[in-house]
């Protein structure tokens, strides 16, 4: 007698059995388990997104806020009540947002606040690991100024306009907290304005 053929069904069926007697994954399974972890992925990064605006949006324990600071240009010293100063009076010019070496003038570095930046200042005794910390957080990021500045209160003080934060260790996890939250932040009085064509040459960006 003429034995029938096996259909294609039948013959997918029996691929698919011997492929789970073999341990061999299937394409469905192998879809499957792809469909499984990208859903994951975006569970993780939603999570993740989720997470970053809650602590952006909850206040920064330690903030110091100065309310009401004189916005206008003047020529000369200013005498600041803050050190580094958190805003007031200003040089027309603005200093270069990026990382320096040396001390920078309060006048240019007030009016980069102004547009936005945040100044991360140290004590310039500061030992070389948290400077270079420091340097890692602030490289590539636009609207940052990172300078040593004798005579701080702390050995790190973190400015935004009208807002700081002084800090002991270039670790604490609410600097770079601080930073993105206030990096071209609610506070700036001139949003967009320029952190380049100033004045000052930053040994980087």
């Amino acid at each position: 007698m003429t034995r029938t053929p096996p259909s294609s069904r039948q013959t997918r069926k029996a691929s698919a059995a011997q492929a789970a007697r073999s341990g061999i994954p299937t394409p469905a399974l192998i879809v499957g388990g792809i469909l499984i972890v990208l859903a994951l992925l975006i569970g993780i990064a939603t999570y993740l997104t989720i997470e970053e605006r809650n602590a952006l949006s909850r206040p920064i324990e330690g903030v110091q806020q100065f309310p009401g600071l004189d916005r206008s240009h003047v020529q000369g010293v200013v005498q600041y009540p803050q050190t580094p100063p958190a805003g007031g009076q200003h040089n027309e010019r603005w200093q270069n947002c990026g990382i320096y070496d040396q001390p920078i003038i309060n006048e240019h570095a007030v009016h980069s606040l102004e547009h936005g930046a945040v100044w991360i200042t140290y004590q310039p005794e500061l030992d070389a690991a948290s400077v270079e910390k420091l340097r890692s957080l602030v490289t590539g990021r636009e609207y940052t100024l990172l300078s040593p500045y004798p005579g701080l209160p702390s050995p790190i003080v973190a400015t935004a306009w009208g807002l700081q934060l002084q800090l002991t260790d270039a670790n604490d996890p609410r600097l770079p907290l601080f930073i993105r939250k206030y990096q071209q932040g609610p506070q700036t009085p001139e949003p967009g304005a320029v952190c380049y064509s100033g004045v000052g040459q930053p040994i980087a960006r």
